[in-house]
């Protein structure tokens, strides 16, 4: 039958060019989705610019789920120019599925409003691999007031850290930070509501971190930890910096040496879209299965419910990485063998995500922008489709400039008192410094 691309698949026409990148940060790209109730086999189906030389080729194994998104990276088969097409066709490379053409480039991001059936239109952000920013201010609500006291202080000593400090992870009594240049920092109070670093077993002056083998210098930007064990997002190799590294390492920090060795890696860089070396993971956290499934999240790779039982031994929960140059957010069950499974994919709503929070007291997750969106924060939860959406956008608080900040954390529940709770963030300059500040927010 005439479009059908196998005996299991749903009607090609269920297939459709969802949404096109042909400039930025972001590799030229064009985004499948399947609008169909059915899953659909697309291996080896073409895509092609407006020359019909130019070609690239789907790999084997490539399914789309009901429901499903699924980006390409074009720009190493050709380039989408300012005035071009993108088309899809079956594997014959001539029987054409769909197709759109433009006059100007992105900006940033051509996208079908509504996903895969709507027109095409400038949306506000890139959302390959996840429903269409096709809201006003890609998909992000009016900002607010920063929902906790105005006032903000430093939380640090004088130049203790210098520049770069990144992610931040409060684990009860420690606080986690991650630093750029390969470091991690283990903190603990000061006794004047401030962190300092711990003394003991080597972490004076942090430790250095490495990738597997104890070769590299990850350029770590979260931090996150769950089952004893601390895991660090990282976006390359400070020793090969101008090539991406889109990686989640894994630590034992129960040792008193001067360095940290990575356990193991879960490299991501194939099955995430290309971004600039220096705009990748900025972020990573951890939400326990239980949450998730209590939630009714979707799992985008089965297209059902998610199923934890479904992925043998793993964590426990799912790992949520952040991407600067996109705003994008991916969720990630990372097994215990070394391979992973993505299962979520979503706009933050951001410009740019520098740091992601789980908060299991209100079963949310906080994302956060630094100076570039003007210190924004923006909260997300699960909809009753299945998937995260904004539920808040929140200014910074009044009294704190708009500081380069990349790391967030929040206090537990319990350190509520009077309704409110601290929070604190890392400020990558260093301004006057200090690159630690604490504030508050409500319970």
């Amino acid at each position: 039958m005439t479009g059908v691309p196998s005996a299991h698949a749903a009607p090609a026409d269920d297939v459709r060019i969802n949404e096109v990148v042909t400039t930025g940060d972001v590799n030229d790209s064009v985004e499948l989705y399947n609008k169909g109730g059915s899953s659909v086999d697309v291996s080896g189906w073409i895509l092609k610019d407006d020359d019909k030389d130019h070609t690239y080729k789907i790999p084997s194994g490539t399914t789309l789920a009901p429901g499903g998104f699924r980006a390409f990276d074009v720009s190493g088969a050709f380039g989408l120019g300012s005035a071009d097409q993108a088309r899809l066709y079956l594997a014959d490379g001539k029987t054409q599925v769909d197709g759109f053409s433009w006059s100007s480039h992105s900006n940033p991001s051509w996208s079908r409003c509504s996903d895969g059936t709507g027109a095409f239109k400038q949306a506000a952000s890139v959302t390959l691999g996840a429903a269409n920013a096709c809201g006003t201010g890609g998909g992000s609500t009016t900002p607010v007031a920063w929902p906790g006291g105005s006032s903000v202080a430093t939380a640090d000593g004088s130049n203790v850290f210098g520049e770069d400090l990144s992610g931040l992870y409060r684990d009860g009594s420690v606080l986690w930070a991650a630093q750029n240049s390969g470091k991690l920092w283990r903190l603990v109070r000061d006794g004047s509501g401030g962190w300092k670093p711990d003394t003991a077993n080597g972490w004076s002056s942090g430790k250095a971190l490495r990738f597997p083998g104890g070769s590299g210098s990850p350029d770590s930007e979260g931090v996150t930890a769950t089952g004893g064990a601390i895991f660090v997002a990282s976006e390359r190799n400070g020793d090969a910096s101008g090539t991406s590294r889109l990686s989640v390492l894994r630590y034992d920090v129960s040792g008193s040496g001067s360095s940290l060795t990575a356990a193991k890696e879960w490299n991501l860089t194939s099955d995430l879209p290309a971004t600039g070396s220096n705009l990748g993971l900025e972020a990573v956290t951890w939400v326990p299965d239980a949450s998730l499934t209590g939630a009714g999240l979707k799992d985008a790779s089965t297209g059902a419910a998610y199923d934890p039982s479904h992925y043998g031994a793993h964590s426990g929960g799912v790992f949520f990485v952040g991407v600067e140059g996109t705003g994008m957010v991916y969720g990630y069950v990372l097994a215990d063998s070394g391979s992973y499974t993505r299962i979520a994919s979503f706009s933050s709503g951001l410009s740019g995500v520098m740091e992601l929070q789980w908060e299991p007291q209100a079963s949310r997750l906080w994302a956060v922008c630094d100076d570039t969106c003007d210190g924004r924060h923006q909260t997300l939860t699960v909809n009753a489709a299945g998937t995260f959406a904004v539920t808040g956008t929140y200014n910074r608080p009044s009294g704190m400039a708009n500081y380069n900040n990349e790391g967030f954390a929040l206090a537990g529940a319990d350190e509520c008192v009077s309704g409110s709770k601290p929070v604190y963030w890392s400020d990558d300059a260093n301004d006057g410094g200090h690159a630690l500040r604490r504030g508050s927010v409500s319970c």
